[in-house]
């Protein structure tokens, strides 16, 4: 077994998107591989095989490689649920609630776990590629890292930094982050691969001459900016080109202060016939045909800040004038009467009232429900796929009507009129039969069936050829084969 690490100068440096098209591009090659990321803190999650949970993005890493997800991928998710605390996830199960400081003297624990996963995928798979979390060089962050160099070493396999020349300052950020590591981690780092270049090629040849001349180190590629693509986030909302139709269903989503798996929207913000829009703090709160209450990772908090934006009375306006109201999994919750929290499972201890929409209570419970589901449309019948990550436990009338059939039980909540829906479910959209009946149901007439997995498939293949084009991939199986020994 051998690992490779991919490790950026900087958060969004494109470090996902490397690791992504190169498992698919040796998974292309009947290379056993599979991905890795020690330590990740995000919002979006997906559920795994193992019943765990992991990032978004490593989920995706995993389809890249033609695998489902397993919580050994990703040993430690941070969860942030205010500015200075998350829940810590290892290996896919809730291990508690922590501040950052409390976290740093945690990380010689969580390290052992790190380090158990990772040989449990050593035992399945013959190459690794390890992602690193925001620099290597965060000088702060280095006693006890775990997420970059810390596991490298650990694990002692080589690296390559990536560097985003769209941003600027791309030889200052390889050289500098270079320079503010130890003389193993330099010795471990193996090249450079430049993300986002624009422009001709033959006006960077001097600086990239420069650079090897510089550090010793290849360049082993510059990566092309790629127009449009729309791959999942790990967890920055980010924008979305897709041409749209004339007539539009329109659709408005709050961007709660705790927002998590937004990715559940990437399908609609492609669809061809939707025209979807976050609408931030501070911001008026648009005209739409729909109104989606997205997940939050600390539900009693946003609905209060929703409440103190002004959402309520919207959503109310926005009733009274026929227009619709979905809910996803903690935006569900708001829906109800309210949603009570004894033991501060999300934030402080407390009950605080929902909007009154359905007549829904939920309470949260200890023990996180996390499953992949497939079922039916109630009214349809059409094919709906999703997956469920909550500490919720929901009650009341509004469950005698449900949305869906999964697994043989019924889920969710439409209301008598048909304007105010409510799931468990992220991902309910990225079936095109489910995305194209629940569109009807939210009032798209007519609506064009839009299939997001396709859409992923074609998305990794493309990165992957890009790959495939732009770096010396045979330099890095050569590496991978070669080991890890900084002395080679």
């Amino acid at each position: 077994m051998a690992t490779l690490m991919i490790q950026g100068t900087t958060s969004d440096a494109g470090k996902s998107t490397v690791v992504a098209a190169l498992c698919r591009a040796l998974a292309r090659r009947g290379i056993s591989v599979a991905p890795f990321k020690p330590q990740n803190m995000a919002l979006n999650s997906a559920v795994t095989e193992d019943g765990g949970e992991i990032g978004r993005s490593t989920a995706l890493q995993a389809q890249a490689c033609y695998l489902a997800p397993h919580s050994d991928m990703n040993p430690v998710l941070l969860k942030p649920e205010t500015d200075r605390g998350a829940q810590v996830i290892l290996r896919g199960k809730v291990h508690g609630h922590m501040d950052a400081l409390d976290y740093h003297a945690f990380k010689r624990t969580a390290q052992e776990s790190v380090m158990a996963a990772w040989q449990a995928l050593e035992s399945r798979f013959d190459v690794i590629i390890a992602e690193g979390a925001g620099s290597p060089a965060e000088i702060n962050l280095r006693e006890g890292d775990i997420a970059n160099m810390g596991f490298a070493e650990a694990a002692d396999c080589p690296v390559l930094l990536v560097g985003d020349i769209d941003r600027g300052g791309v030889f200052a950020q390889l050289v500098g982050t270079l320079a503010l590591l130890s003389e193993s981690e330099q010795a471990r780092t193996k090249g450079f691969i430049i993300n986002r270049f624009r422009g001709d090629i033959a006006l960077l040849e001097p600086g990239l001459e420069w650079l090897e001349a510089r550090t010793g180190k290849p360049v082993l590629g510059t990566l092309p900016y790629l127009q449009g693509l729309v791959l999942d986030s790990e967890d920055s909302i980010g924008v979305i080109q897709a041409e749209k139709q004339s007539k539009v269903l329109n659709i408005v989503v709050p961007a709660l202060p705790r927002i998590s798996n937004h990715t559940d929207f990437d399908p609609l913000r492609l669809h061809p016939q939707v025209a979807l829009t976050f609408v931030g703090p501070e911001q008026p709160i648009p005209a739409a045909d729909v109104i989606i209450l997205p997940g939050s990772k600390s539900t009693a908090s946003d609905l209060t800040w929703l409440r103190g934006q002004g959402w309520d009375k919207a959503i109310q306006r926005h009733l009274r004038y026929g227009g619709k109201v979905l809910g996803i999994c903690g935006g569900f919750q708001m829906l109800g009467e309210w949603v009570d929290d004894p033991d501060g499972l999300e934030g402080q201890p407390g009950k605080v009232t929902g909007l009154g929409l359905l007549p829904l209570k939920t309470r949260m419970v200890a023990g996180k429900q996390l499953r992949n589901v497939s079922g039916v449309t109630f009214t349809e019948g059409a094919t709906v796929t999703g997956y469920e990550i909550h500490n919720g436990v929901s009650e009341g009338a509004a469950l005698n009507s449900p949305l869906f059939t999964v697994d043989g039980r019924p889920e969710g909540a439409i209301s008598d009129d048909g304007q105010i829906l409510g799931t468990y479910l992220h991902g309910l959209f990225d079936h095109p039969d489910g995305c194209q009946a629940l569109l009807k149901q939210l009032g798209l007439v007519n609506g064009e069936q839009s299939d997001y997995q396709a859409h992923r498939e074609r998305e990794l293949d493309r990165l992957a050829d890009m790959l495939e084009a732009h770096v010396d991939i045979e330099a890095v199986i050569a590496l991978i084969e070669a080991g890890a020994s900084p002395s080679q």
